[in-house]
């Protein structure tokens, strides 16, 4: 899970789902992307929302090679339900198709996370701009049984 990068502000748009990256926003999440390549970070798809600053998100993490293959999803819009992404997942995974990057919105981020690791939301784990989560989600009722290997605020992935 990624976190979108620094965006304009609240209000400054008619329409907040077209508000996008900053010029700083897109140079911090360039090297974010960048440092998640050089790990050896791959994924099969990147599935983002559909709103700017997040799809301009995964346009860079596609740029730099972290996938061949980018995905909208209203699922991964602000309040999505993950009861309905997870529907979505299971009819995804396939044998050779094992590893996702999903490009989102706060709180949602770390709501998700809560109820997969723990079962229920406790409005405690924040995800900064351009922050990555890593989560192993097992195929079978991930909800309460994921597992967290990595919560990485930005500033730890920029050189």
């Amino acid at each position: 899970m990624i976190r979108h990068g620094l965006a304009g502000e609240r209000g400054e748009y008619a329409n907040d789902d077209d508000r996008p990256l900053t010029d700083d926003g897109i140079r911090r999440t360039k090297r974010v992307a960048k440092r998640l390549h050089e790990l050896g970070i791959k994924v099969d798809l990147i599935q983002t929302s559909p709103l700017v600053r997040a799809r301009q998100t995964a346009e860079i993490l596609l740029s730099v090679g972290l996938s061949k293959q980018l995905e909208p999803s209203d699922n991964l819009k602000p309040d999505g339900a993950l009861e309905h992404w997870l529907g979505w997942l299971q009819s995804w995974r396939q044998p050779g198709r094992n590893s996702l990057a999903i490009v989102g919105h706060e709180p949602d981020l770390g709501t998700w996370t809560e109820q997969l690791v723990w079962g229920e939301a406790r409005q405690n784990l924040v995800v900064k701009k351009a922050g990555v989560i890593g989560l192993l989600l097992p195929d079978d009722a991930p909800v309460g049984h994921s597992q967290l290997f990595w919560l990485t605020p930005p500033r730890l992935l920029l050189d």
